[in-house]
Parts: C-alpha cells; structure tokens; sequence
C-alpha cells in the first residue's frame, strides 16, 4: 500500500510565460520564423547579418556618410564571430557598391582616421597578401559610449510623450496660450 504524505504537495513553479521563459534555441526559432515571414525563406537563404539599431540612429553622430555606413555594413555582413575578425576583400565590397576599388580603399581609410575600425594585414603563407581584417572594436567601443546617451534621449521623449497621453491634460493649444 502506498504511504500518505502529510501537508501539501511540493509546488514546482512554471516559469511566467512570455519570451523570457524561452529558452535560447526556442528564441532562435521564433526569430528565424518572424523573419522568414518577413522576407521569406528563400531571401534569407542566401544569410542575413545583425546589425545594432543604434548604428544606424548613430549615423550622423559617428560622422558616417552614406558610402563609408554602407562599407561598414558590409564588414558587418562578414563579421559572424566576435573573435574572429571580418577579412572581404575591397573589390568585393566595390563590385557590390558598384564604385572601384580604390573608392573602397579611401572609404576604409576614412573609418580608420575616426577610429571606427583597424586594418590588418594579413598575408599568405608563401608571403604573398591577401585581403585585409578589419577590426570592429573601435565602433562597438563609440556605440557602447554613444548608448546612455542616445538612452536617455529615448526615456525624455516617452516621458514627455506620456505626460502628452495622459487622459484629462488640457490641449497643448490651450497651454499655449495661457
């Protein structure tokens, strides 16, 4: 026969639902899955590359035209792991910017006098180069920096927005002219 137990039976908790109660491979999924509906399987096929929101927020504060942002988003398309650094070659970014080379070149240039990214040499192992590494570092170290601010400049507006929302404010014509 089965013995009692006497008092309540343990409780086990279920962690909240919602998406932090994902574990990582199920998060992974219902990314893939909300992006294929966006842009199809076949699209994303062909690979997809993160890239942080506040870059392109930070633009003008990084000081990035629109060739020298699309050369960084294109060593972004080969940057997979952080330790390992992205190495394309400047006439693949120039083929699909449709600009030369040496446009390229001058582009990389500019990133690397504003200390957003480090070239490196790298060689083949009879002597002969080959494409460049480009290090990153110095551009995830400005938008790390760049963060609190650009933060907090989001927490002013939704509190200024919220007040804006707030049922039973007078209309902001009417604060005018008082």
């Amino acid at each position: 026969m089965a013995q009692k137990r006497s008092g309540p039976a343990p409780v086990i908790p279920i962690a909240a639902a919602g998406k932090d109660s994902l574990g990582p491979a199920r998060q992974r999924k219902e990314t893939e899955r909300k992006s294929e509906q966006k842009w199809g399987k076949r699209v994303l096929a062909h690979g997809f590359c993160i890239v942080p929101s506040l870059l392109l927020r930070a633009q003008a504060r990084l000081g990035l035209d629109a060739r020298e942002l699309n050369v960084l988003l294109h060593l972004l398309d080969h940057w997979w792991e952080a330790d390992r650094l992205p190495y394309p070659s400047k006439k693949k970014i120039a083929d699909r910017m449709r600009v030369s080379p040496r446009q390229v070149q001058r582009y990389l240039a500019a990133l690397e006098l504003r200390g957003l990214i480090v070239r490196k040499a790298r060689r083949r192992a009879g002597g002969g180069r080959t494409a460049n590494a480009y290090d990153l570092s110095g551009l995830v170290s400005r938008l790390r920096q760049l963060e609190p601010q650009v933060r907090a400049a989001d927490e002013k507006a939704n509190a200024a927005r919220r007040v804006v929302e707030r049922p039973g404010l007078r209309s902001v014509a009417a604060l005018e002219v008082e």
